[in-house]
């Protein structure tokens, strides 16, 4: 019978998500108009916040260790990601394919820039977030994993908001203040709503946590 651990499939979708959010994530859209003032966002926001919730998941059932070799896991395929990206743009294309090379390669030229931001912004923020959530476990003896859950996820995803938005967007051939304007009318409403999604989502870390702690009763 087809069989898969919970452990395993938590893992997945895990890397399921980083992935996406490495190949598609370079594209932004505008989120709402607010007083004549443009906010923006990647189309990454539908994935990410998983990611920190999966995080504190497995920091609640199995420990910080094993988070953070599940991170060590996200990092090794953020790097094969930008390292493939790099040798198929690298590559001459055949005749057949000549016409879609431009399009193919300032995708997934865009897709390796995003991957390398990713790799500094997921590093810093991934481990952030399990301290704190560890921190705060140790601080209120395991109980609050509501209040646990979403400070860890708004300090941590503040930090891999601002890295990843800056490092990704910043346009080398337009003036500061233009660079400035639109990097914050991404990352306030990005990181904001990243909030707002962690909040949401705070049902899914409780039935998370017991899912998978029914498997080891």
């Amino acid at each position: 019978m087809f069989k898969i651990e919970k452990l395993d499939l938590l893992i997945s979708l895990y890397i399921t998500c980083i992935a996406l959010s490495e190949l598609m994530g370079a594209k932004t859209f505008p989120l709402l108009n607010l007083f004549g003032y443009q906010l923006n966002a990647s189309v990454g926001i539908f994935v990410l916040p998983l990611v920190f919730t999966i995080n504190d998941i497995i920091v609640e059932v199995y420990g910080v260790e094993r988070a953070r070799g599940i991170i060590r896991l996200g990092l090794l395929s953020i790097f094969l990601i930008f390292i493939f990206s790099f040798i198929a743009t690298l590559l001459p294309p055949s005749t057949r394919f000549e016409n879609k090379e431009i399009a193919y390669d300032s995708i997934f030229g865009l897709s390796m820039r995003i991957a390398a931001s990713s790799l500094v912004a997921f590093t810093l923020a991934e481990f952030l977030d399990v301290f704190v959530f560890a921190k705060l476990r140790r601080r209120f003896k395991n109980s609050g994993l509501w209040l646990r859950n979403n400070l860890s996820n708004f300090a941590s995803q503040f930090l891999d908001t601002s890295i990843f938005i800056t490092f990704a967007f910043y346009a080398f051939d337009k003036p500061i203040g233009s660079n400035v304007a639109f990097l914050l009318s991404l990352i306030f409403p990005y990181w904001l709503l990243k909030c707002g999604m962690s909040v949401i989502e705070t049902p899914l870390v409780y039935l998370g946590v017991r899912w998978l702690k029914e498997k080891s009763r």
